[in-house]
């Protein structure tokens, strides 16, 4: 696993001492630099895909023209697409140390185990960048310019005049033609007529029963474009599915209280998508942590002064959605291992 630290010479100086169990102090000796215990947090980067369904315009025809039902109304899905776990270090905020570096050699030793990630500088930040991409709302304007004729007709009504004759007045009929809107039936009509129109192109081609001659290439790219005009006809009957990204990270920080080990690291949401672990609206996703055996040996006990450091306890983090194992990886956790000492001479 990759661990990310950073290190600067001007951040080791920065802050108070505060000893480990004892109290804190007004200000560092000169020579003493301050430094932490690392602490491993967990970072999750998630994508999930949201499907936006939107319902065809003549779907409550589709039975009648298409010999089939269509779902009628519009819906939102989530699913998960990927997830990647990454560990990074940072400085424990409740232990800060000092250490003189002028006594004997330890400068290098120092130097060494702050290399190793064995100790943090008491201001590092793993310098992870926060991504958080929402998806875009699909619009209900995916149908427009598809009706197959257009959307005005000619109606043609018959109106009676009163005319005046030798025999009086008498009502003569009169036809009068006026544009006005199709309806959505008749356009449905006209769609499914197409649609079948398409199907039929199709299989003279296929067949060779036309007066033009298709091959090779020519046919390829023939069937390719009525098959296209098909799809975005019968989409007017059954709806179309737009799919956007959402990308967001999640943080997971193990504490040693927790005795099992298990952690909602987030929730997916039918509605909202990614949500934190707070929000209850999401089914959760948890992480659970199972522990590598324990050292049985003693811890070295601290004589004049040390240096503390911390030796990370492996674990195998799987992650779960409900009974469904998503992955499964081995990472160190600095918190929950052991701290012993360097000497400084």
């Amino acid at each position: 696993m990759k661990h990310i630290i950073r290190l600067t010479v001007a951040a080791l100086v920065l802050f108070a001492a505060l000893p480990l169990y004892g109290q804190a102090t007004s200000a560092a000796p000169v020579g003493e630099v301050m430094y932490s215990l690392p602490v491993t947090s967990v970072t999750f980067q998630v994508d999930a895909v949201r499907e936006d369904f939107i319902a065809g315009p003549y779907a409550e025809y589709a039975k009648k023209y298409m010999g089939s039902e269509a779902r009628k109304e519009n819906g939102v899905n989530y699913y998960l697409k990927s997830i990647k776990m990454v560990p990074y270090l940072e400085a424990d905020p409740s232990v800060r140390l000092s250490v003189n570096l002028r006594k004997g050699s330890a400068g290098s030793g120092f130097l060494q185990l702050c290399s190793q990630g064995l100790v943090v500088a008491s201001d590092s930040y793993t310098g992870k960048t926060e991504v958080w991409r929402f998806p875009s709302l699909a619009g209900n304007d995916q149908f427009a310019g598809k009706d197959v004729e257009g959307n005005i007709t000619t109606a043609t009504t018959t109106l009676y005049k009163t005319v005046k004759t030798a025999k009086g007045y008498e009502k003569v009929a009169v036809s009068q033609s006026q544009v006005v809107e199709k309806s959505a039936e008749k356009k449905a009509a006209e769609t499914a007529a197409t649609i079948f129109k398409l199907r039929s192109m199709r299989l003279a081609i296929v067949t060779g029963d036309t007066d033009a001659t298709y091959s090779g290439e020519a046919m390829d790219a023939a069937i390719k474009e009525l098959l296209r005009m098909e799809d975005e006809y019968m989409s007017l009957f059954y709806g179309t599915t737009v799919e956007s990204v959402q990308t967001m990270n999640f943080d997971v920080v193990p504490q040693a209280k927790n005795k099992e080990h298990k952690y909602v690291a987030f929730r997916l949401s039918d509605t909202e998508g990614l949500v934190p672990a707070s929000d209850l609206s999401g089914r959760p996703i948890v992480l659970d942590l199972e522990l590598d055996p324990k050292s049985d040996s003693p811890e070295a006990a601290a004589k004049g002064e040390c240096i503390y450091y911390r030796v990370p306890r492996t674990a195998t983090a799987r992650v779960f959605d409900g009974a469904q194992m998503l992955l499964q990886t081995r990472i160190p956790i600095y918190q929950l291992g052991e701290t012993l000492v360097y000497p400084v001479k």
